[in-house]
């Protein structure tokens, strides 16, 4: 059986431990995997609650920028943080300002999660729930209101848990 997917994204920065800590060790009892850019900030956070989590079905995936070095890719400092079991190197060095153009590896973040979840975070973060939004994927933003200025107002926002163990689950099932 395949197991479902889900991406968190957020701030490579901060760590939102308040929103990442629970929805990390919440996503480690639902028998998915979860997926980040591979950082630090909300990546780290949410992968280290998960990793934390003894009998979990899943794995954490991160998938990490690259660029190339004397002929060799490598993934940029910090890259990836201590809880990534599944390291994915890529080629693709964009990201921020940069992160839905081509050569960016939020392509692949979005793209290879069943499910989206966005913590606050800034123009990388805001890229990404862009490119959610241009594939379809099932999307929902999970943090104060405030912290999400500027991102595409259709998109759900909550800073409930509650609703987003509704909201995961729905689309899990639906899957």
């Amino acid at each position: 059986m395949r197991r479902p997917v889900v991406g968190v994204m957020g701030s490579g920065k901060e760590r939102w431990d308040d929103l990442a800590r629970p929805l990390g060790l919440w996503l480690a009892g639902q028998g998915c995997h979860l997926l980040t850019g591979g950082g630090s900030g909300v990546m780290s956070a949410v992968a280290e609650a998960f990793a934390s989590v003894e009998r979990r079905g899943g794995a954490v995936i991160g998938i990490l920028p690259g660029d190339e070095e004397q002929g060799v890719v490598v993934p940029p400092p910090g890259y990836p943080n201590e809880w990534v079991e599944i390291a994915i190197h890529t080629h693709l060095p964009f990201s921020g300002a940069h992160g839905t153009e081509a050569f960016s590896r939020n392509h692949l973040n979005v793209l290879s999660a069943d499910v989206v979840i966005a913590l606050p975070g800034s123009v990388g973060t805001r890229s990404e729930v862009v490119l959610a939004l241009r594939y379809a994927k099932p999307l929902i933003l999970f943090g104060p209101t405030e912290a999400f200025a500027g991102f595409p107002e259709e998109v759900e926002r909550t800073a409930s848990m509650p609703r987003i163990h509704e909201f995961v689950r729905a689309h899990l099932t639906r899957r």
